[in-house]
């Protein structure tokens, strides 16, 4: 019974994908141990996910019932919910002991990282929401690390979730070795299954839909990214996710002007915990790049760009505006540096191919948005294909901008904007980023 406390507390779970015997299930259900659900509530709205609008409850001829179900198109990835499916969650007050805890960070804060430190620890004690808006680099998880630990050390469950898996995947060995003595769970599509109670788990924010009134703390890193920022049903899931008056701590660097507004606590950091400016992108022309790449060749100033930080040793990001232009790019690059690679949200193996740039095996990867946060890599120099195009708004060129120069070993690099005519959305980047460095 303990097991299906740990496994269920705080969790909506599908009963037919539960790791438990039937037995096991009816017995506490019989107790009182476990609740059961219908998954679509009158027909009208999805437990999980708590989308009712009519375009995704769908009605439907249930083979399972014989009847007239209604099952969510919104959340049908992470399973089929259907008016006939059980959902079930603990029903109990828990009865898991309390877990002992240790800190294994050597680092120092600097005066601005702990004082917003302090800030966000006391925003958490008074349960209200804050919001920690800091340049890339400034160090916005470091400064997390005392509170998280303050929390856990109360007892409290907390969730740190981000709305992409490359993040959760860069933090989750980050906050292992931080917090050795903690259950850690890292939660995101095709993730292995751990055991325990977790009482800190990180998280994609669409496994949030699987959870309920869980979490003492909520800490949503990269607040502004796609899809969390875009999509309403994942803003639901957090506050479902979450106990009633549990605060919700906001990360980014590229907040927008509602989260501003939303939010009255703030701590603001527009300096890297080194101290050093962020780089400055730079505009380079780079006419009819497409055409050059659908007759097989590389545009000469890419391709002196490329040969350049190849023979100097420096690992490269060179980002694309679709999945498309990389593939056909990866093929005329591979010609001439067979180690390059390529890395999109389609490709299974973008973890692998990280981890290889990270390792000095690979010169540099062709990518697409999947890597424009969420990465850091000593002395990676940056470039932007196509930086005109519409994908790459300010802030994603921002954060593009702040994967350059983050170590305090390598404070410096370059990140370029090639370009097929220069936008409103390149100026605002840049104009931005000058302002944080302290300029007009």
């Amino acid at each position: 019974m303990t097991q299906l406390e740990e496994f269920l507390t705080g969790r909506i779970w599908l009963r037919q994908f539960i790791p438990f015997p039937n037995e096991q299930v009816d017995q506490a259900i019989s107790i009182g141990a476990i609740s059961v659900r219908c998954g679509i509530r009158d027909g009208k709205q999805c437990t999980r996910c708590l989308e009712k609008s009519p375009e995704k409850i769908i009605a439907f001829s249930c083979d399972a019932c014989q009847k007239l179900c209604y099952y969510c198109r919104h959340c049908i990835k992470m399973g089929r919910i259907s008016s006939c499916t059980e959902l079930i969650t603990w029903a109990l007050p828990t009865t898991l002991p309390l877990q002992s805890h240790s800190f294994n960070w050597t680092g120092n804060l600097t005066l601005l990282q702990q004082r917003a430190s302090q800030e966000v620890q006391k925003s958490i004690s008074q349960k209200n929401d804050h919001l920690i808006y800091a340049v890339c680099g400034a160090g916005k998880t470091e400064l997390l690390f005392p509170p998280i630990f303050e929390a856990l050390k109360k007892g409290m469950r907390v969730c740190l979730a981000a709305p992409r898996t490359d993040v959760v995947l860069e933090l989750t060995p980050r906050l292992r070795a931080v917090f050795p003595s903690t259950i850690i769970h890292s939660l995101y599509g095709n993730a292995p299954e751990e055991k325990g109670f977790a009482q800190l788990v990180i998280a994609t924010t669409h496994q949030l839909y699987r959870f309920e009134n869980a979490f003492d703390v909520m800490i949503v890193d990269e607040a502004d990214a796609f899809p969390y920022s875009y999509d309403l049903a994942l803003k639901r899931a957090v506050v479902k996710a979450k106990k009633k008056d549990a605060p919700i701590v906001y990360v980014s660097a590229t907040p927008s002007k509602l989260l501003l507004k939303q939010v009255s606590q703030v701590s603001q950091i527009f300096k890297r915990f080194h101290g050093h400016p962020l780089p400055i992108p730079t505009f380079q022309s780079l006419w009819g790049f497409e055409k050059v790449f659908a007759k097989g060749q590389i545009p000469k100033k890419l391709a002196d760009w490329v040969g350049e930080k190849i023979e100097n040793h420096e690992p490269f990001l060179l980002f694309f505006p679709t999945i498309e232009l990389i593939e056909l790019a990866i093929v005329v690059f591979k010609q001439k540096y067979p180690a390059i690679e390529a890395i999109h949200s389609q490709d299974e193996n973008r973890k692998e191919k990280v981890m290889k740039l990270r390792k000095g095996e690979i010169p540099g990867v062709l990518t697409s948005t999947i890597l424009e946060r969420g990465i850091t890599i000593p002395n990676v120099q940056v470039a932007v294909v196509g930086a005109d195009q519409p994908i790459f708004d300010a802030a994603a060129l921002i954060q593009i901008s702040g994967r350059v120069g983050r170590s305090s070993k390598y404070p410096d690099g370059e990140i370029i904007f090639f370009h097929d005519g220069i936008t409103r959305q390149m100026d605002k980047a840049k104009k931005k980023i000058i302002s944080y460095n302290g300029g007009l």
